[in-house]
């Protein structure tokens, strides 16, 4: 029985992905910051004596190295998607930290890291969250070069940040602005597709260096958004805007607690989220995503609906 060690494991990624991993007979450490106020969502994620949560730091050096005493494989899926105070800087969480778990792997002989990065960094140059993820990548191959980094699409579900999010949005504003015209291509992934791609690549043993995780369709930012509204019987205005009104909106935009939209989020959107054609997708592999967007949101859309769950499609 493996013994799997989990950065990140409260998220939507990790809550998914415990839960897999754990039916398929794996123990996994899951560790997090504050365990009062993650801990009982873990819990509820696998059988007794599968789960075991530990509460550590990740600026904690001393502590983050106890971990790794037992661990098999290590798997982060540690990011944000916007800089915080507290040290919790893009550098720090998506270079640094990584590169210490890199470090961690080797000096420890896991058989696996696994690495969660993100589609599309190598062409947006000019954004600090995509270089801050491809130094990270650069420092994890470096030290350990058995490592498998995974570069997912845009990551959806019923508790994702994304579509929830835009469907709030949609269902409030009778005006939602089209960046770039709204032309902006993504390749959406299910996050149980995502999942099953992480659990085939340990149980096969997988050290591909770098895989790009998409979903079976292609689509632009407007197409996504008229599936959202399409789904949530919402009609909205969709209008472009001109790039110095969206970068001034999101300057004001990103002095939030948690901003609906950076400057940084917004160059990120001039660049299309696809297959680069450089390295190996999960198609590749032999793990298709299977998933389709408009047919997973109608699933869960309801509750942005009016009526509700009575608002449900009879089947």
């Amino acid at each position: 029985m493996k013994k799997i060690l989990i950065w990140g494991g409260t998220g939507q990624i990790g809550t998914h992905l415990i839960r897999k991993l754990t039916q398929n007979n794996y123990t996994v450490t899951v560790v997090t910051r504050n365990i009062h106020q993650k801990g009982h969502i873990i819990k509820t994620q696998g059988n007794a004596g599968y789960i075991e949560i530990k509460e550590c730091s990740i600026f904690d050096e001393n502590k983050v190295r106890k971990l790794f005493e037992t661990a098999e494989i290590c798997i982060n899926l540690i990011g944000i998607l916007f800089e915080k105070k507290n040290g919790n800087t893009f550098k720090n969480i998506h270079s640094v930290f990584p590169s210490l778990l890199a470090k961690l792997c080797k000096e420890y002989k896991l058989k696996q890291f696994i690495h969660i990065s993100a589609l599309g960094i190598n062409e947006a140059l000019d954004s600090k969250y995509a270089q801050s993820k491809l130094n990270g990548e650069q420092g994890i191959l470096k030290i350990f070069p058995n490592a498998t980094i995974l570069r997912p699409s845009i990551v959806y579900s019923s508790s994702d940040n994304f579509s929830c999010n835009l469907m709030t949005l949609l269902s409030r504003l009778p005006i939602f602005p089209l960046y770039y015209y709204g032309k902006t291509k993504f390749t959406p992934i299910h996050c149980s597709d995502l999942t099953d791609i992480i659990n085939f690549v340990i149980s096969k043993k997988v050290n591909s260096n770098v895989i790009e995780c998409i979903g079976p369709e292609v689509l632009s930012f407007k197409e996504i958004l008229i599936i959202l509204l399409n789904t949530i019987n919402k009609k909205r205005f969709l209008i472009p805007f001109p790039l110095p009104l969206a970068m001034m909106m999101a300057k004001l935009l990103q002095l939030l607690p948690s901003p609906l939209l950076t400057v940084d989020q917004l160059k990120l959107l001039n660049y299309d989220n696809v297959a680069s054609g450089k390295y190996k997708t999960n198609f590749d592999i032999g793990v298709p995503a299977k998933k389709v967007f408009s047919n997973e949101i109608e699933k869960y859309s309801y509750m942005w609906r009016e009526g509700g769950e009575y608002s449900k499609k009879k089947i």
